[in-house]
């Protein structure tokens, strides 16, 4: 059966890709970007020159960066975006670019007050020193440049124009002091709070042309800042490509869904924009293999890294990736299930199918945003593929308010005579009882290995945050106490069960058809 599962992660619009692709030759644009307005003036190109002064040569993603984040707004003759997020895995060329950014203003407007912080001020000094200073001095600028170095009043100080380029330390405090034109927050996954943004913020009112730029690659739960403004930027982009106003905020995001594989080059080839001018993808393997899973997803595909979840003694979550077999295909004999999160934002139809072999194919066939399209979907697929039933869970659960408009539209439950000889497509409406039994199944199934899956994300996010909770000297899985939308999981518990339960008396049923006729 070919899967029909969606992802999860909004996706621009194909003009998008097209506009980065004929202005700049992108051929990996952001998953969340602003697009250019190529009618606006920018000072993206000076940027630019001033980055290849320095001695590095501006990568498409770099030029659409600067591009955007400089645009000048006609009417006004300031910066159309007083603020400027950009989210980028690691090695892409983030240093290079910020430091283009800084000595363009500070070599471009007479005393400027150009402010750098990182995780904390040692950080910032130490690539201060090592890299801004060293690059600047080795490059065709250094003549224009003089630097003090005295500790706590450290600055690249440009000789023409009296701007200077400073750091500061992560705290209330930092900013204070004179108006500031440019603060940049650079490691932003090290902040887990926003006291230097609104450090920065008051020291910027009164300059008509300051901006706030943050950058960082993917964190952790603990990332509180970096966070927030990621899931602020993402919900930017997507009200501006929805008809929304133009907002004062540019955002960049190029992020790896979880539905990518980390091992395929094709999910670095959309996730990593300097891969191809900087980076190779043997470079890009080696880092697999040297990093952990977690720390690679958030280093390279920029997702942020979770902790990991407790561990619950009823799930034998360890089992599972040792289930996976993606060339896993279920025989004619399927059964489907139904159900919907917690918060009924999302559904799922999951399908248990029996193998050749014996084994139980378990897959994740589709899922999707809201209700609305559970029912016309599950009928499709019952004339598609004849299940021997369809599973769905008694009231009380989210998904039983599905219950009625299934049975209107033909999913009906057997009566009389038809529960001992059911007719296959039949819905099966599973009690707390049921649940109980087909719950302790599968994990029964899962450390017996009698069941496969094909490593779906939604699925395995399911298993890995699934708990359950007690029914009597028994258990289920706990839908609100579970650490991920274990819905994935529980249509999956059902399929298989409806499958193995349901299915003999399906084929017993024709077994004495065929005998009489």
């Amino acid at each position: 059966m070919t899967t029909t599962t969606a992802s999860e992660t909004w996706r621009p619009p194909p003009e998008f890709a097209a506009q980065l692709r004929e202005l700049y030759g992108l051929d990996c644009p952001p998953l969340w970007g602003t697009p250019r307005r190529p009618e606006w003036p920018s000072l993206g190109p000076q940027a630019c020159k001033v980055m290849r002064a320095l001695g590095f040569e501006p990568m498409p993603w770099q030029r659409y960066v600067l591009d955007v984040g400089l645009e000048i707004d006609p009417a006004t003759g300031l910066f159309a975006h007083r603020e400027v997020g950009l989210s980028v895995p690691r090695q892409q060329g983030k240093t290079q670019q910020i430091l283009a950014l800084m000595t363009h203003r500070i070599a471009a407007w007479q005393r400027q007050n150009v402010v750098y912080a990182a995780q904390t001020r040692g950080m910032a000094r130490q690539r201060w020193e090592d890299e801004f200073l060293v690059t600047l001095e080795g490059s065709d600028l250094a003549r224009r440049i003089r630097a003090r170095k005295s500790n706590g009043n450290e600055a690249i100080l440009w000789t023409r124009t009296r701007s200077k380029l400073g750091i500061t330390a992560n705290t209330e405090k930092a900013g204070h002091g004179p108006a500031l034109d440019l603060g940049v927050i650079d490691e932003a996954f090290a902040h887990e709070d926003d006291r230097l943004e609104q450090a920065f913020s008051p020291a910027m009112l009164t300059r008509p042309m300051a901006q706030l730029w943050w950058a960082s690659a993917g964190g952790t739960e603990k990332s509180v800042w970096l966070n927030k403004k990621r899931a602020a930027g993402r919900e930017v982009i997507e009200a501006l490509w929805a008809g929304g106003p133009r907002p004062s905020v540019a955002y960049f995001e190029w992020f790896a869904p979880d539905d990518l594989p980390r091992d395929d080059p094709a999910t670095w080839a959309a996730t990593l924009p300097a891969l191809g001018h900087t980076v190779t993808e043997a470079v890009i393997r080696s880092e697999l293999e040297k990093l952990d899973p977690g720390e690679f997803d958030r280093a390279y595909l920029n997702r942020t890294r979770k902790a990991a979840p407790p561990s619950d003694p009823n799930v034998p979550k360890a089992a599972w990736p040792g289930l996976a077999d993606e060339r896993s295909r279920p025989g004619a004999e399927l059964a489907l299930a139904v159900e919907v999160s917690q918060d009924r934002t999302t559904s799922t139809i999951a399908m248990a199918g029996l193998r050749p072999d014996g084994r139980v194919h378990l897959e994740v066939i589709d899922r999707r945003a809201g209700t609305d399209w559970v029912v016309p979907a599950v009928v499709r697929l019952r004339q598609l593929h004849d299940p021997v039933a369809v599973a769905i869970s008694a009231a009380g659960s989210p998904s039983s308010s599905l219950i009625d408009d299934l049975v209107a539209a033909g999913v009906r439950a057997p009566e009389g005579d038809e529960k001992e000889h059911p007719l296959p497509g039949h819905l099966v409406v599973m009690r707390t009882g049921d649940m109980v039994e087909a719950s302790g199944q599968m994990a029964d199934a899962m450390t017996q290995g009698t069941v496969r899956h094909i490593d779906q994300a939604p699925l395995t996010a399911a298993v890995n945050g699934a708990m359950t909770r007690p029914v009597g000297d028994a258990w289920v899985l706990d839908r609100r106490k579970s650490l991920a939308d274990v819905s994935p999981l529980v249509a999956a518990v059902q399929a298989r069960w409806a499958l193995l339960t349901r299915g003999p008396l399906v084929r017993d049923d024709y077994d004495v058809l065929d005998s009489i006729y």
